[in-house]
């Protein structure tokens, strides 16, 4: 189930008039926006708030023409400004930040559509009235170096100290607050937001965000969609967290499977499969067979232990020079550890030459060839080559073996901690080609291994069927 995409459904039909039935007893929603408008009127008199300046963000008419979508006739279409205020918050200098300050909500305080104080910055600097929040504002990324984080609002529903705002954020205030949210988290705000935005900068100015016209609906309307919204938005919630639980419980159960196969404990074994201790000496006849070994004490009859450098042999990249132009740009590939996806490889993000392959210390991998990451957050990470392809010095190959090809796929998998142990902390852990080849491995017969591959790929087919269906 696609919950983002029933999210937006729902808001869609939200503000189209299409999630509550309409009530002729409320009272239009042209008639509140009068009032709104004499209250705002007053205010001005009375000097408590400025006069807008007449740009194209206010109107003394609600806006009717050329309207982005039709609504039921009991509401009216308007804009933010006319039923809002909003400005920009503090903007302070890095000797401001104090650990006994004013607390300053920014971009990161917004997660998933909530307000987070878990990294709230504090700041001793002067502070406008206007930049202080309230209970009840809507707090708004005005800009951002991701264009998917401009937009991106909470409700201010609590305050335990007096807070302000950064200024790359936009507070919005209106008694209609909860409507505004919900349109700034449509597809419909954001189609406005790429629309208006024609330059480089990621943002959602002031004139914008006060110049969005806006459907609006009788009051009461307004108070049952949001009620209707909210249980709806409960239920996702739900779903999601089931979902994320599920997940957890399919991903565990993968890496059970996998242990149980390395062990010995997913399939039968089969008295008269060749033991591979004999496969074994057809691979490499003068590899050791490990008798002592902690992890592997009691290994089913048939299997042995060896070193992953006695089945195969492996072999690492490297990186050509990146001054030298030549060598890039062929039609050899070239892998990073990030193009590793534990699974079959079948892109080619990035090619070198024939000159770099003559020239420097990059060996060619053939198609099948299994790999594996050495380096930093990667480590560990598997992958089988569809084609044949160079690596950079992060990866090691196994190129040349004669067992079953999955089985040792999975067998590097079973073992990605054991492998991030071994790189050790660090600010860039690595595991050298040595410690892999010298890893001990649990060798089935050969005829097993396949036992083992097809289980493996018909319970994992299950589970990845569970996942898709989520």
């Amino acid at each position: 189930m696609n919950t983002k995409a029933l999210r937006q459904k729902i808001l869609d039909l939200a503000i189209h008039g299409k999630l509550v039935p309409q009530d002729p007893n409320d009272e239009p929603a042209s008639v509140l926006l009068e009032r709104i408008r004499d209250e705002k009127e007053r205010l001005i008199k009375e000097g408590k708030i400025k006069r807008p300046k007449k740009t194209k963000t206010t109107s003394d008419k609600p806006h009717y023409e050329n309207v982005p979508f039709e609504v039921p006739s009991s509401w009216v279409w308007t804009t933010v400004g006319d039923i809002a205020e909003s400005n920009i918050g503090l903007t302070y200098k890095p000797s401001d930040i104090c650990d006994d300050g004013v607390p300053v909500y920014r971009s990161n305080n917004i997660q998933n559509r909530r307000i987070d104080k878990t990294e709230l910055v504090r700041v001793n600097a002067k502070i406008l009235d206007k930049q202080y929040l309230a209970v009840g504002d809507l707090l708004i990324c005005a800009r951002n170096g991701s264009r998917r984080l401009v937009g991106k609002c909470a409700l201010i529903e609590n305050l335990s100290e007096p807070s302000a705002f950064g200024a790359f954020m936009a507070v919005c205030r209106s008694a209609y607050n909860p409507w505004i949210y919900l349109l700034l988290n449509t597809g419909y705000f954001n189609r406005y937001l790429d629309d208006s935005n024609s330059t480089a900068i990621n943002q959602v100015t002031q004139s914008m965000l006060l110049a969005f016209r806006v459907p609006f609906p009788p009051k009461k309307e307004q108070d049952r969609i949001i009620y209707e919204i909210s249980k709806w938005f409960d239920l996702i919630d739900t779903i999601e967290k089931s979902k994320e639980e599920m997940q957890v419980i399919i991903s565990t159960t993968k890496s059970k499977i996998l242990d149980l196969a390395i062990h010995g404990k997913l399939v039968p074994q089969d008295p008269t499969d060749e033991p591979a201790s004999e496969l074994l000496k057809r691979i490499n006849p003068k590899a050791e067979i490990i008798s002592d070994n902690g992890h592997y004490q009691k290994l089913p009859e048939g299997w042995c232990l060896t070193t992953l450098g006695s089945i195969g042999l492996w072999q690492s990249g490297a990186t050509p020079s990146r001054l030298q132009k030549e060598y890039y740009g062929g039609n050899i590939p070239w892998l990073k550890t990030g193009d590793l996806n534990d699974g079959i490889i079948i892109n080619i993000p990035e090619f070198i030459t024939e000159k770099a392959l003559a020239e420097t210390s990059v060996k060619l991998n053939p198609s099948g060839s299994v790999l594996i990451a050495m380096y930093g957050a990667t480590i560990g990470k598997v992958g089988i080559l569809s084609f044949p392809a160079t690596t950079n010095q992060a990866c090691c190959a196994c190129v040349d073996y004669k067992l079953e090809q999955m089985y040792l796929f999975y067998f590097l998998l079973a073992n990605r901690e054991n492998f991030i142990r071994m790189g050790g902390g660090g600010a860039q852990p690595n595991i050298s080609k040595e410690k892999i080849i010298n890893t001990v491995i649990s060798l089935p017969p050969l005829k097993e291994q396949h036992r083992i591959v097809a289980k493996i790929e018909e319970i994992f087919a299950q589970l990845d069927a569970i996942e898709a269906s989520l």
